[in-house]
């Protein structure tokens, strides 16, 4: 059976016949069949989970979704009228309060509701225009009681959904009922605005400024231009609980309807609803006040600021003359450094070009000596003499050049060099890594095979293995017989490989409770002598284990009471176990022993 086949099969017979009989029917026979879904819902012997049951199966079968279709068509058409709308209307907001659908969930909440809600407000508000056209009292009291049905099946559809709650106040249709010019219908609008508020404490936080204002707007103007005191009850019981349950609303009262208490007080005092009138106006009153002390407040603020302000900018004028002086002082200086600097740098120049003059007349008169001394030599020195000169001017060109030859390999070397030690150092590191993996693989490996074996030395070992086999025929072992002395020994060393492991950690635990049992023999040689104690060695010595605590002091009593024998029962048992002495000797209680720590 598929899951959609069991779902089907879990849901009432009653709510699939009525499905299919609707899926069935035209258009205009949906709304007189969707009634019978109050009978479904209204049978006195359903519990809660049972009705929950059927608020279920009436939403996965679409009904619900049919509802909110049919609330947009024309009732004044349809069989039942407005009566059947307001029917419809109650079966909508009381099946979709009390569940939540896990497979569909998203699309309830965010779909479904919403649409519920302004279907509703839409019909609340065609019914009202429709009884501020009608003429005859039958037809009017027959569709105040629809729209009271209508208005009722909002606040039972918000009290289960707080954001049902917030879309119903923020609602266009639900500020038009509010604004009517009728006093029954304004009457009920402001019921259900307290209702609201009242079951959902914390929908007037959740919704926008705006909205709140325009119902303070239509609140506050029954309250001023009314004279009826059932609206004003109403109003009032209204403002006082959006005051309570949301205070930000009172600043907003006296920030946008200064004279609102004063008005209150005089045109609504004793109309007979004199207690929430006096609460509201205390909040009011305390709201103003709060609101005068901080304006008071802010007006202080703003005044010692200015008196500060002013004091600064008189002290700055009193200190502007010196202020002048010193940028003027400032100016002077930072001028005359100027001058002295391009004085320096002009001399500075002057003189450099002074000694590259003398530089040059040195020169010139060099060369003209050198003019002079070769008139004076003889004709037959002179061509010896400037060889002589090419030559020493050969050797410093060459020396000039193997120096800087010398100077560029020597920089090329160092570069070199940085080079190669960066490479050993990278080198070195990396030997190092893989001589880590390579021990961490020597320690998991299972199995190593002998180092430095090739395929050529493998191919000699067996030739050699060969070799001496033929040389020494075995005639009593069969070559079947090998072979499975060879699975035999694979399969054991398999299973030696497979068993390390656990002997390892047996070895290593072997090896824990050693060196755990050193520790505590050396605490016990180093521990001090009885008179020496103090906390911290008793706590060294005190074990966290209940079952070890629990030993302990067994051994510890039973080793009393063999301490309480007589000597004649202790001989020849000076090492004793204590787990060894019998226990139907030992007749002392063990409560009324003490044991150290307990």
């Amino acid at each position: 059976m598929s899951p959609s086949e069991s779902k089907q099969d879990d849901i009432d017979s009653k709510i699939l016949s009525l499905a299919a009989e609707i899926a069935d029917s035209p258009d205009q026979n949906v709304p007189v069949l969707l009634l019978n879904l109050k009978e479904i819902l209204g049978q006195e012997s359903l519990g809660r989970n049972e009705l929950k049951k059927l608020k279920e199966d009436i939403y996965s079968c679409g009904l619900t979704e049919y509802c909110n279709v049919v609330l947009k068509k024309d009732f004044s058409k349809i069989q039942g009228g407005w009566s059947a709308a307001a029917q419809l209307a109650d079966i909508l907001s009381k099946s979709c309060v009390d569940i939540d659908p896990e497979e569909e969930k998203e699309k309830f909440h965010n779909e479904v509701l919403p649409k519920a809600a302004d279907n509703l407000l839409n019909l609340a508000r065609r019914i009202q225009k429709r009884y501020e056209r009608a003429v005859k009292d039958e037809e009017k009291a027959e569709l105040y009681n629809n729209f009271h049905i209508v208005t009722n099946s909002v606040c039972w559809l918000c009290s289960g959904h707080i954001d049902v709650a917030k879309q119903t106040l923020q609602s266009e249709d639900f500020h038009q009922l509010l604004l009517t010019d009728d006093v029954k219908t304004r009457a009920t609008m402001m019921s259900v605005l307290e209702n609201l508020v009242r079951v959902n404490s914390a929908v007037l936080t959740k919704t926008d400024e705006k909205d709140i204002r325009k119902i303070l707007d239509e609140l506050v103007y029954n309250l001023l231009e009314e004279t009826n005191p059932v609206i004003g009850s109403l109003a009032t019981k209204a403002l006082l609980l959006m005051t309570r349950r949301h205070p930000p609303i009172v600043k907003i009262i006296c920030t946008h309807y200064k004279a609102l208490q004063i008005q209150l007080s005089k045109k609504w005092t004793g109309k007979g609803f004199g207690r929430e009138l006096h609460q509201l106006l205390d909040l009011l009153y305390a709201g103003s006040y709060q609101q005068g002390e901080m304006q008071r407040l802010h007006r202080a603020a703003c005044l010692i600021q200015a008196a500060w302000r002013a004091y600064q900018t008189r002290k700055r004028l009193k200190k502007l003359p010196k202020a002048i002086t010193r940028i003027q002082k400032s100016f002077r200086e930072r001028k005359a450094k100027e001058r002295l600097l391009s004085q320096r740098l002009k001399e500075e120049e002057e003189l450099r070009n002074h000694v590259q003059l003398q530089r040059q007349r040195a020169l010139r008169e060099f060369r003209q000596r050198q003019l002079d001394l070769l008139e004076i030599v003889p004709a037959s020195l002179v061509d010896v003499y400037l060889r002589e000169q090419e030559q020493k001017a050969a050797i410093l060109i060459q020396k000039l050049w193997r120096g800087h030859s010398e100077r560029r390999k020597f920089h090329d070397q160092k570069r070199a060099l940085k080079e190669f030690k960066a490479a050993v150092t990278l080198q070195r590191a990396a030997l190092r890594f893989l001589q880590r993996r390579r021990n961490e693989r020597h320690i998991l490996s299972p199995w190593r095979g002998p180092k430095g074996l090739t395929d050529e030395r493998r191919t000699e070992l067996k030739k050699e293995v060969e070799d001496y086999i033929a040389l020494h025929p075995c005639s009593s072992v069969s070559m079947e017989s090998c072979k499975e002395l060879h699975q035999k020994t694979q399969e054991m060393l398999r299973q030696h490989v497979m068993k390390r492991h656990p002997h390892r950690k047996a070895n290593q635990r072997r090896e824990a409770l050693l060196a755990q049992i050193n520790t505590d023999v050396e605490l016990l040689m180093n521990s001090p002598r009885l008179q020496e104690v103090t906390e911290p060695d008793i706590d060294a010595f005190t074990s966290r284990s209940g079952p070890v605590a629990a030993r302990a002091k067994e051994c510890h009593h039973t080793m009393l009471q063999f301490n309480r024998w007589p000597w004649w029962k202790k001989l020849g048992d000076e090492f004793l176990d204590p787990e060894k002495i019998p226990k139907e000797d030992i007749n002392t209680e063990f409560e009324t022993l003490y044991l150290g720590g307990s």
